[in-house]
């Protein structure tokens, strides 16, 4: 069973303790490879006999869509930015996440309030007010941080899509070439992360190896935290002699 705590003054009118399920984030910058083991724990953990969710940022039908909306402007204000991410996850935490830590699943989540705290807070917003805007935030039953550095992040991301304006910081950092801004961009996000590490109590995986490896330490630290929540086969009765 999983207590239920939040970072501060949690969803309005949850008042039970406990779920059978269990709430496991992702977290990490980008190119870390987040959503490939996401995919690859969701079908080891199906295929073990668990009940399995997944859920990730801008995925919520109430703000979803319009974050990324936003975003195609290239333009989202700060504290907009970061009350549209909480809308974001409120609204998953309501009609997705929730529910199904109540009917026992496995929740895995690519990323949660930690992305958005480090993004907000290297854009100069101020901590205390963004901690009580996270407030609702559940908190994880464990949080994964993967973790690599930019030696091998750039060559990643180059040969996957390139580098992103958000991804890049070109918002507000205004730098001459999108190049120059991800690395300084980037770099800060990474501090804020090793910084968060130990206030949040981040379980580290070296995201530098290649992706088996990395699996295969998610897989040794999730069979732990899921042991006796598989449901039991059905007892057959014996036949009469």
């Amino acid at each position: 069973m999983t207590r239920v705590h939040f970072y501060g003054h949690g969803l309005p009118g949850l008042k039970r303790q406990s779920f059978p399920g269990r709430l496991i984030v992702l977290e990490g910058t980008d190119g870390v490879g987040r959503s490939t083991q996401v995919a690859l724990l969701r079908e080891w953990l199906e295929s073990s006999g668990y009940a399995v969710a997944s859920s990730g940022l801008k995925r919520s039908d109430l703000a979803g869509k319009g974050i990324s909306l936003a975003q195609q402007g290239h333009y989202l204000g700060d504290t907009t930015s970061c009350l549209f991410y909480a809308t974001d996850l409120a609204d998953r935490l309501e009609r997705e996440i929730i529910p199904a830590l109540r009917a026992g699943f496995v929740v895995l989540t690519d990323r949660y309030i930690y992305s958005v705290i480090a993004r907000v807070l290297v854009r100069g917003l101020d901590r205390a007010w963004v901690d009580n805007v996270f407030g609702f935030a559940l908190v994880p039953d464990k949080v994964f941080y993967l973790r690599a550095d930019l030696n091998h992040l750039i060559p990643r991301v180059l040969n996957a899509r390139g580098f992103n304006y958000w991804e890049a910081g070109m918002d507000f950092l205004h730098k001459r070439n999108y190049y120059e801004s991800y690395v300084e961009y980037q770099s800060r996000i990474i501090d804020q992360f090793d910084a968060m590490a130990g206030e949040f109590n981040f379980h580290l995986i070296d995201a530098t190896r290649d992706v088996y490896a990395i699996f295969t330490d998610l897989e040794a630290g999730i069979t732990k935290m899921v042991k006796g929540m598989r449901p039991s086969s059905p007892r057959v009765p014996k036949k009469k002699q």
